[in-house]
This record gives C-alpha cells, sequence and structure tokens, in this order.
C-alpha cells in the first residue's frame, strides 16, 4: 500500500515532537512546537508546560521541583543539544516542504503544534498566509514569543 500526504505529513510532525519530548527526557505535561516557513526560511522552536510551569527550552530547569534543597531532576540544556534539537526539526520541517511539493500541496506558512504527553495527543494549528515577510519589524522570533506568552497566560 502507497503512503498518502497525510501519511508522510504526520510522520514528520510525530518525529519533531519525538525529539522534543526527548530533550526533556519524556518529562514534560505539554509541549508547543511551533514552525514556520515563509520564502526560503525555515524557523523551528519549541516551549514546555512541566510541572505546571510554562518554559522555553533553554529554562526546562527553571521548572524542576527543589526536595529538600536539591533540584528534583536536571536537563542537559547544553548550546549543543539544543542546537540538536533545533536542526533535526529544521530538516523536519524541510522534509514536510519536500512532501508538500511532491504531493502539489500548499506548504504552511506557520505550524503551532500542541501536543498532550498525558493524552498522546496532538492539536495543529495551520496557516497558509504570510505571517512575517511583508512585515519590516516582525520576525519569526517574535511571532515565537507571543504563543509562548498566550498560552502560557491564558494557562496560569
Amino acid at each position: 500500500m502507497t503512503k498518502s500526504f497525510e501519511d508522510y505529513f504526520s510522520e514528520l510532525q510525530a518525529d519533531m515532537v519525538s525529539v522534543c519530548l526527548e530533550y526533556v527526557d519524556h518529562k514534560a505535561e505539554d509541549i508547543y512546537l511551533y514552525c514556520s516557513y515563509e520564502p526560503e526560511t525555515y524557523y523551528f522552536n519549541v516551549f514546555y508546560r512541566i510541572n505546571k510551569t510554562f518554559v522555553l527550552k533553554h529554562k526546562v530547569n527553571d521548572a524542576v521541583r527543589l526536595v529538600n534543597g536539591t533540584q528534583e531532576y536536571n536537563y542537559d540544556v547544553s548550546r549543543d543539544r539544543q542546537l540538536g534539537l533545533l536542526n533535526i526539526c529544521i530538516e523536519d520541517l524541510k522534509k514536510i516542504h519536500e512532501v508538500c511539493n511532491a504531493f502539489n500541496r500548499e506548504m504552511p506558512t506557520e505550524m503551532k503544534l500542541h501536543y498532550n504527553v498525558e493524552k498522546n495527543s496532538l492539536v495543529a494549528n495551520y496557516k497558509y498566509e504570510l505571517v512575517y515577510s511583508n512585515d519590516d519589524e516582525l520576525l519569526p522570533d517574535d511571532l515565537f514569543e507571543q504563543w509562548f506568552e498566550e498560552i502560557s497566560k491564558s494557562q496560569a
């Protein structure tokens, strides 16, 4: 049986989720993945909810509980580990673009993915219009940070 567009697309998204989950040693409640593609620019970033605290990838240790004055757990947030995470997910995003082209489908300009670890469920929101390319001041980092603020405030 031949794989469909949806099969390839879902597999690549699942790989990104898997890599992000591995980054936190499977110790997160929720993972929020932000992917963006606008002409010749790929962008990816991620944030987490750990111990009911929303944290950026380099701040995951801020969500670790203290037990008797000692951190309960310590995540590896080294520069190499962060770059590895980003590089793998950017490669997956490029593969999603290739799949879209191969199946003559439009590539989303923005994908916001929310993975609930406990429920093993993924909710995805897609945009297809340009988000930041036509703006002289807006960057993908700004959009990611806005989403982080929006989610962390709405869940507080």
